[in-house]
């Protein structure tokens, strides 16, 4: 009997993820379809197997049995690595040789969300693929069992990865760093590393919120809202710490505070990833994205770097560094990708470890080395609610708008308005109903400009 249809929640469905609220929208039986239908994408004759693992959620252990169960149904064999941070599958897939991998896990959403972050190959599923995979599972398809089912091995890849790390990075002198991994699977992780990462002389880890509780009991798992990091920034006061560090939901983004509890936001961090990059690889490319300072852009060139602007999102700015042969990538949002001397994909643990290195080779602290970048004022990320039916296309007509009056507009990822003193953006969010607004300027009273003028096209659209 062909097995009825199922009822697509195509929202859940994005840019380079799929989320929803688990049990409505990501349920067993979506779990269970979409472990079939993946396995169908991948080549008749890929032998790997496919790294399954999740996050801390309530839901994820049934979520990942039935992803397991669709695979396997369909022939594949899986790599079962338990609760990782997402980063940790990638990893798996580039160490073992896997066909792939499927991470059940909704990032930095609230404790009810759930969903799927996916690779074929060593490439995460993003844009047209993950609609091809939607297509697939909208399908009526005979639930066609494999002559010979799937087998599963369980692996813990945490131990793999701890010295493989090691292996790449050490410190000059221990420092004192303050981590916080919101009760997601990251703390169970950075923290022994940290530990372990300058010979001979432990480095000094606090531990915040590192017990696994798909609750989230402590607070929202996103180190990219200042809110978020406040007993961060108290406990690096309190214990006199170099630096702390906070890792998101699946332990892919991270968020920083220097020694005074002050935060350094994403683009500022990618500044002096960049500058360390460049003196080992003179004139290499560096990628970021369009809610990032004009200063990034300009500290790139001015060392001798190409500096790339590009779409936000882990999912096109891989690609775009596979296409350009770049080094390096960051987000304001705390993604960083570093092809150096690793994979190219999106790992905080790792991140936070670079960073480690750079800031203990230096003799003075995190807060001193960004004092040669001009002063300067800047929105944070602000997000309003827009529907997802109409979010791109009022992008779309303000870019036509902007462009009648005459105004410069770089245009490779929604709308950046671009003044000799300023900028302003106006982007469609890929994983929200939400429209993103960042502005910069030199002066407060030019911010303010730049904001309102923004804010009043906006105000003076229909409904």
């Amino acid at each position: 009997m062909p097995k009825p249809q199922l009822d697509i929640p195509q929202q859940a469905f994005r840019e380079y993820d799929i989320r929803g609220i688990a049990g409505k929208e990501i349920t067993v039986d979506l779990a269970y379809r979409l472990g079939h239908a993946f396995a169908g994408m991948l080549p008749a004759n890929e032998k790997g197997r496919v790294v399954v693992g999740r996050d801390v959620r309530l839901s994820g252990p049934e979520l990942q049995q039935a992803v397991i169960h669709g695979l396997t149904d369909a022939g594949r064999d899986v790599l079962d690595i338990g609760m990782v941070p997402s980063p940790l599958a990638y990893f798996a897939v580039f160490q073992t040789n896997a066909a792939g991998c499927v991470v059940i896990t909704a990032s930095h959403n609230p404790a009810k969300y759930n969903g799927f972050k996916l690779m074929r190959g060593k490439q995460s599923l993003h844009g047209d693929e993950i609609q091809q995979l939607m297509h697939c599972m909208q399908q009526d398809f005979e639930e066609k069992k494999a002559a010979k089912p799937g087998h599963v091995r369980q692996q813990d890849i945490c131990r793999p990865y701890h010295e493989y790390v090691l292996a790449d990075i050490q410190l000059k002198r221990p420092l004192k760093v303050v981590i916080d991994a919101g009760n997601g699977p990251s703390g169970i992780i950075a923290a022994p590393l940290y530990r372990d990462l300058c010979p001979g002389k432990p480095c000094e880890v606090i531990e915040l919120f590192c017990e696994p509780d798909g609750r989230f009991p402590n607070h929202h798992p996103d180190p990219t809202v200042e809110e978020n990091l406040q007993a961060l920034k108290a406990s690096v006061l309190e214990h006199k710490a170099d630096i702390g560090i906070a890792f998101d939901g699946d332990g892919d983004r991270i968020g920083v505070v220097d020694e005074r509890g002050e935060v350094i936001w994403g683009d500022m961090l990618l500044i002096l990833l960049a500058r360390e990059l460049l003196l080992a690889y003179p004139g290499a490319t560096v990628i970021s994205e369009a809610k990032s300072s004009r200063h990034l852009y300009a500290d790139i060139e001015k060392n001798g770097g190409t500096g790339v602007m590009w779409r936000t999102g882990h999912s096109p700015i891989k690609a775009k560094m596979k296409e350009t042969g770049a080094l390096l990538a960051g987000e304001m949002s705390g993604h960083f990708f570093f092809a150096d001397r690793y994979f190219g994909f999106d790992d905080a643990t790792y991140a936070g470890a670079r960073l480690m290195q750079l800031l203990a080779a230096q003799d003075k602290p995190l807060s001193k080395l960004l004092t040669d970048i001009p002063e300067f004022f800047v929105t944070p990320e602000i997000r309003l609610d827009c529907a997802e039916e109409r979010k791109f296309d009022l992008v779309e007509d303000a870019k036509a708008f902007f462009s009648a009056q005459g105004h410069s507009i770089i245009d490779v990822d929604g709308m950046r308005l671009e003044f000799d003193d300023a900028w302003g953006l106006l982007r469609a969010s890929n994983t929200q109903p939400a429209l993103v607004l960042r502005c910069e300027a030199g002066s407060q009273k030019r911010l303010n400009e730049v904001i309102a003028l923004l804010e009043d096209w906006l105000a003076a659209q229909p409904e």
